[in-house]
C-alpha cells in the first residue's frame, strides 16, 4: 500500500474531516523515535524546519492550529552544547520543569518534554508573547539506543550527533476575553436574583407581621425563579504498539 504524503510545500495539508492529534507517547515513539532512526514513520505528516529561521507567526501552516516541526538543533555557540533558540524578532524561553514521556507498555522512560514561551526582542528583557511551544527529544531507553547505534555504526553520517533531533510542537495559546465577559454577565445576574429574592423575603415578612395568611406570590418571586431554570529497541520495530489515545 502506498504511504501517503501531506506535506505540500512545507505545509500540511490533510483531507477534510481529518485532525492530528497524537498523544505525547506516539509523538515520541511513533514519529520522533522512527525519525532519528530513518525508519518508515506512520504518516508523511511532519515537516522539517530550521527553527531559528522563524517566528513563530511566520512558521508553515495556519496560525489557528497546533503545528508539528522536526527541528535538528544548533548550537548558539561553536564550542558550546546550549542550543540555539533565537529568531529575527525574539527568543523561546523555557519555563518549569521538564515531563518525563512513559511508554506505556514497558513503562519505562522514552523521550522528554519540555514547555517554552517565545518572548520579543532581545534576553533577558523580552515582552513575553502567546506562543508556545512543546519540543520533544529522546531520553531513557531510547537515547541509550541511540548512543549503541552510533558506537556501532561510527561512519554513519545520519547517525552522528542524532540525539539533537526534536519534535516541536507550537500553537497560540487563546486568551479567555470572551468567557471573560460571559464570567462578569453570570455574576451580574446572579447579584440581581439575589436582590429579587431578598425584596421578595422583606416583602413576605412584612405581610407576616400584618397577620395575612392567604399572601399570594409576587411577581419578583415568579422573575427570580424563572431566571434559575433557565441556568526500545534499536531496531525499526522497537516502538511497542498501544492503542490510540487522545488529548483532551
Amino acid at each position: 500500500m502506498e504511504k501517503m504524503g501531506f506535506v505540500r510545500q512545507g505545509v500540511v495539508r490533510l483531507p477534510p474531516g481529518f485532525r492530528f492529534h497524537p498523544t505525547d507517547e506516539e509523538l515520541v515513539l511513533q514519529y520522533l523515535h522512527k525519525k532519528v532512526f530513518r525508519c518508515p514513520l506512520p504518516a508523511a505528516i511532519i515537516p522539517e524546519i530550521e527553527l531559528p529561521r522563524y517566528d513563530p507567526w511566520d512558521l508553515p501552516g495556519s496560525p489557528d492550529v497546533e503545528r508539528y516541526f522536526f527541528n535538528f538543533r544548533q548550537a548558539k555557540y561553536p564550542n558550546g552544547s546550549r542550543p540555539n533558540r533565537a529568531s529575527a524578532s525574539g527568543y523561546w524561553k523555557a519555563t518549569g520543569k521538564d515531563r518525563q514521556i512513559v511508554a506505556s507498555r514497558s513503562n519505562q522512560v522514552v523521550g522528554m518534554k519540555k514547555v517554552l514561551v517565545f518572548y520579543r526582542g532581545k534576553a533577558p528583557n523580552g515582552s513575553k508573547t502567546d506562543w508556545i511551544m512543546h519540543e520533544y527529544r529522546l531520553a531513557g531507553a531510547a537515547a541509550q539506543a541511540c548512543i549503541l547505534s552510533q558506537r556501532k555504526n561510527p561512519t554513519h553520517g545520519s547517525l552522528v550527533h542524532m540525539e539533537e533531533w526534536v519534535l516541536c510542537r507550537i500553537f497560540r495559546k487563546r486568551r479567555a476575553i470572551g468567557n471573560g465577559h460571559g464570567m462578569e454577565e453570570d455574576c451580574e445576574e446572579e447579584v440581581g436574583n439575589w436582590r429579587r429574592r431578598f425584596i421578595d423575603i422583606m416583602g413576605q415578612a412584612d405581610a407576616d407581621s400584618t397577620g395575612s395568611s392567604d399572601l399570594e406570590p409576587s411577581c419578583v418571586t415568579e422573575e427570580a425563579s424563572d431566571g434559575c431554570s433557565s441556568g526500545d529497541d534499536d531496531s525499526c520495530t522497537s516502538g511497542p504498539s498501544f492503542p490510540s489515545r487522545r488529548q483532551p
